[in-house]
């Protein structure tokens, strides 16, 4: 019985020690994915990219907004004035103005945030080729994009995003 709890124990010290030795072979890095949608050219570009798209719509809105606000406005300024069937057809038509502006509003946002996980989607599985190839360089074992805390001497960010810039 004591001859195999002293094999089990050298065999335990033995792969312990094993693992120590790996430990020190193995090799990670992080990634911060954030600074990559605000520094790399290829996100700048996607950014840019889609301003340029909503930027008209984006005008509309507003346009259509400062029309609605002198519009109420207006009615405010009148409404002691006007008679009763009048206000409340103003009134009514304010209402419906708002309610279509609100619509637009909300279809522009949903349309720019689907654009911009469209876009934000490609350039980061851009980035994670980037990465990948980083990692297969430098014989990294692991890269991480998510943690709570990564000493700055793991940090790879600024290597993957001199290759994205340099890759376009």
């Amino acid at each position: 019985m004591k001859s195999l709890s002293r094999q089990i124990s050298a065999a335990v010290l033995m792969s312990t020690m094993a693992l120590a030795a790996h430990a020190q072979e193995f090799k990670a890095g992080f990634v911060n994915t954030d600074r990559i949608f605000r520094e790399a050219s290829t996100a700048k570009a996607a950014q840019a990219k889609l301003e340029t798209e909503f930027a008209k719509r984006e005008k509309d809105l507003v346009d259509a907004g400062n029309a609605l606000k002198a519009a109420s406005d207006k009615f405010e300024r009148e409404a002691p004035t006007l008679p009763e069937s009048q206000r409340t057809t103003r009134q009514r038509q304010l209402v419906d103005q708002d309610r279509e502006f609100q619509r637009k509003r909300r279809e522009f946002q949903e349309d720019l945030n689907s654009r911009k996980n469209e876009e934000l989607s490609a350039v980061l599985e851009r980035a994670n080729r980037v990465v990948k190839s980083v990692a297969e360089a430098e014989k990294y074992d692991v890269i991480l994009q998510e943690a709570v805390y990564i000493n700055p001497k793991h940090d790879i960010t600024d290597k993957v995003i001199k290759a994205l810039n340099g890759a376009k």
